[in-house]
Order: structure tokens, then C-alpha cells, then sequence
């Protein structure tokens, strides 16, 4: 038995473009709009990144999910189309909620339901508004896609101690948010 490094794990090699997309469009269309692309921006930037993954596929060497590699992209361009919407001074906060966003259940949702799934949706995208790029883009990896810290490191370019530290803020931070938020909405109540 051999002692010492063990080789790194390979994960399966996608076979092509076309499949990428079909298992994960919903995944990319979900994660620019988290990271706060303009809802009428999505589809330009869903394509962007696909364009992307074509060109580099062959880059791709399987050393980490596709998950993974693909959410380094979507952080890009995502971050390209905040760049380009502040310049015009867009306001990204007034997209609604998107239909990706809801999560499918077992029973039938009645109109309540929805209103407070939607309204819940927009609230969380308000919230992270709020946080900066890179506290943002941790979050969104860890809590809403549900990545170990190693893969969302390795989708941000982060070493691991760094994206340990950044997740902390991340999650103090957004905290905060919720915490203004709430008082907002209490003072709104005692208001009316």
C-alpha cells in the first residue's frame, strides 16, 4: 500500500454543449438573477455564458462538477451585466420575482400561497442587493445552491481559509439586512 498524496477525485466529463444546457439552463438562468442581473438582461446573459462554455469546454478537465466550473462563469458575466447596468443607473431592485425561483411542491398552492412565495422571493432578492459582489456570490453558492465550501472556493477562485472567512461575513452581513428589514417593516406597521 502506497502512502502519501492521494489522487485528486475526476468528476464525469459532460459530453457536449447541448447537454450542459439541458441540465443546466435552469441553474444558470437561476444564479445570474441572484447575483443581480436585470430581468430583462437575463437572456442575453444566459446566453453569454454559453457562449462561453463553448469556447472553453475543451478546457474543461473534469476536476471539479460542472456545477462548479459553470458557476465561476455565471459569477463573471453576472458581475459584466452589474457593471453595465450601473453605468446606464438601471435599477435592479424593480425585477420581479422569476418563475425559476419557485420551488415546486406536492400539493396545489392557492393564490396565498403564491402571493407569499413571491413576495418572499423578492424580498430575498432585496436582501441580497444589499450585500457586496463577494459577499453575495458566497452566499448565493453555499445557502441557495447548496455547495460544499471547498467547491464554491473553487468556483470563486478563493483558497479555502479565505472563502471560510468570506462566508462568515457573508452570513453576518446578510443578517444584518434582515434585521433592517425587519425594523422597516414594523415601523411600516406601527405606521399604518
Amino acid at each position: 500500500m502506497l502512502v502519501g498524496r492521494s489522487k485528486a477525485p475526476t468528476y464525469e466529463q459532460p459530453q457536449g454543449l447541448p447537454e450542459i444546457y439541458a441540465r443546466h439552463a435552469d441553474f444558470v438562468w437561476r444564479n445570474l438573477r441572484r447575483l443581480g442581473v436585470h430581468e430583462s438582461s437575463i437572456d442575453d446573459a444566459v446566453q453569454d455564458v454559453f457562449l462561453v462554455v463553448h469556447r472553453r469546454l475543451g478546457d474543461f478537465e473534469a476536476r471539479a462538477q460542472v456545477t462548479t466550473w459553470l458557476f465561476g462563469i455565471v459569477l463573471r458575466v453576472a458581475q459584466t451585466y452589474r457593471r453595465s447596468a450601473t453605468r446606464r443607473r438601471a435599477r435592479l431592485t424593480d425585477a420581479p420575482a422569476s418563475d425559476f425561483e419557485h420551488v415546486p411542491t406536492t400539493t396545489t398552492e392557492g393564490p396565498a400561497e403564491l402571493f407569499e412565495r413571491r413576495e418572499a422571493s423578492q424580498l430575498l432578492h432585496r436582501l441580497l442587493d444589499e450585500l457586496d459582489d463577494d459577499k453575495r456570490a458566497m452566499l448565493v453558492c453555499i445557502e441557495l445552491e447548496q455547495m460544499t465550501v471547498p467547491e464554491a472556493a473553487e468556483s470563486l477562485g478563493l483558497n479555502l481559509n479565505t472563502a471560510y472567512g468570506r462566508l462568515r461575513a457573508a452570513r453576518a452581513a446578510f443578517n444584518d439586512a434582515v434585521t433592517r428589514a425587519q425594523r422597516q417593516m414594523a415601523a411600516g406597521r406601527e405606521a399604518s
